[in-house]
């Protein structure tokens, strides 16, 4: 157990260390992955919590990150549209969802949701400690082993469901795939499996590209031109997607 707890504290610093650096570059807008960044820490302090609900301090910190994660989702995906749309050349329409960017950012720096996890991050390695002291976390191991497996159930279920919500599944896989990353001594998924789970997430996410910006097409007169392109494109990326999700159920049954 002891072990297990250094470990989770160990990775807390770290993402600790990871969002602060990610708020400097926020403020300064230097670069242009500060906010991909900022979410990808987020999300690997979420799948590291999960496991950890009813210990004490864990729903708060769960509580800020997700208000966090909900401030930037519509800022990313406006940055990964501008992206796409600059890389096949159309520069304006890039340009126009790029706007204000720097301001955007320095917001987010200094918004009450980072600020609220930062201030909780700080203080929760003691919130562990004392919880081990006073027994809480007895039997941490096995605690985290068993919703864990929870997770890979869900994802199997959901996997062999053949009128599958591409949408459930895409949240499921990040779940057992960051959950795996952030435990990698409880060996739920080797690195072949944990490849397919990346190749999986990347192809649905692919898709969900194309959904999210033909709805915005609908409300955006400059998307327009773009419409028969996404959609041939989305039927493509959902061909695809569900020739990887047949490859990952298969891989997850012989789990």
């Amino acid at each position: 157990m002891a072990a297990m707890l250094d470990h989770v504290i160990a990775q807390v610093l770290a993402l600790q260390v990871r969002l602060l650096a990610c708020r400097e570059r926020l403020a300064a807008d230097v670069d242009s992955e500060a906010l991909h960044d900022l979410r990808t820490s987020l999300r690997r302090l979420r799948s590291l919590l999960r496991p950890l609900r009813g210990l004490p301090g864990v729903e708060q910190l769960e509580d800020a990150a997700r208000s966090l994660g909900a401030l930037t989702t519509p800022l990313r995906d406006r940055e990964v549209l501008a992206a796409h749309l600059i890389g096949q050349g159309h520069q304006q329409a890039g340009a126009r969802r790029l706007e204000g960017r720097a301001g955007i950012f320095a917001s987010v720096a200094v918004s009450r949701q980072l600020t609220r996890v930062l201030a909780i991050i700080d203080t929760f390695p003691l919130f562990l400690r004392a919880c081990a002291r006073e027994g809480l976390a007895s039997g941490l191991d096995k605690r985290i082993d068993k919703r864990l497996n929870k997770q890979w159930r869900k994802l199997e279920k959901a996997l062999d469901d053949p009128s599958h919500d591409r949408h459930r599944l895409r949240l499921l896989i990040k779940r057992v795939r960051y959950g795996d990353e952030a435990y990698p001594q409880l060996e739920h998924a080797g690195n072949k499996l944990q490849r397919l789970l990346k190749r999986t997430q990347a192809d649905l996410g692919d898709w969900h590209d194309r959904v999210q910006w033909l709805l915005l097409a609908r409300d955006h007169a400059d998307l327009a031109p773009f419409k028969k392109a996404w959609e041939r494109e989305l039927h493509e990326a959902e061909q695809k997607a569900d020739a990887t999700l047949e490859a990952l159920r298969a891989a997850v049954a012989r789990r």
